[in-house]
């Protein structure tokens, strides 16, 4: 394993009311702990992209890293700011996995990690068209911040705007694999069927 990975936890959580919707228990666990345990084992290094007070994940034992970019730009901010962390640590590749997702693949790392393309993202079969692309889960190349950076200060919000350009690859994985809880009634639907 080579690549490191970022948890992207920077958004504002409108659909919960607001507050770090990581933090919302599932079973006996914080959503935010249930992605940690399982994206340790698939790399070599973990960092959290939150915004705001970087001290209310003191207890989770990972770096912290907040959007570089101003103005809550959404999930690429997020991305470019795991590039920057994981270009500092010596990676060339970062994993990005969102922490509202509790049960993505365990072998999500390894299965991004067969595409050589320099961004390489998850997607779903989706009966009409075809591919449905999951873009918070994705292999990026980390030589690519500063084309991202560049993007995102011309205002690209868009992630598959940028990843298309970049000629991303979609690897697709089981339906299902990418459920995440944007609502209390997903958080309730997950309490029933995720184990």
């Amino acid at each position: 394993m080579t690549d490191c990975a970022v948890i992207l936890a920077g958004g504002q959580a409108n659909r919960m009311g607001g507050g770090d919707k990581g933090r919302l228990m599932l079973g006996d666990q914080s959503l935010i702990q249930r992605v940690i345990e399982r994206i340790t084992p698939q790399v070599d290094a973990v960092v959290l992209n939150a915004n705001g007070d970087i001290h209310r994940f003191d207890d989770l034992g990972l770096p912290v890293v907040a959007d570089s970019i101003e103005g809550f730009p959404g999930p690429l901010a997020g991305v470019l700011a795991g590039m920057d962390w994981a270009a500092e640590q010596g990676h060339d590749w970062l994993i990005s996995v969102a922490a509202d997702t509790p049960s993505f693949p365990r072998d999500l790392a390894e299965r991004l990690a067969g595409h050589d393309t320099p961004v390489v993202l998850a997607a779903t079969p989706d009966p009409e068209r075809g591919r449905l692309p999951q873009p918070t889960f994705g292999r990026w190349q980390v030589s690519l911040r500063h084309n991202l950076r560049a993007a995102l200060n011309d205002g690209v919000r868009k992630i598959r705007q940028w990843t298309q350009a970049q000629g991303e690859t979609l690897v697709v994985f089981n339906e299902g694999d990418f459920f995440n809880i944007n609502t209390p009634e997903d958080l309730a639907w997950a309490e029933q069927n995720l184990k």
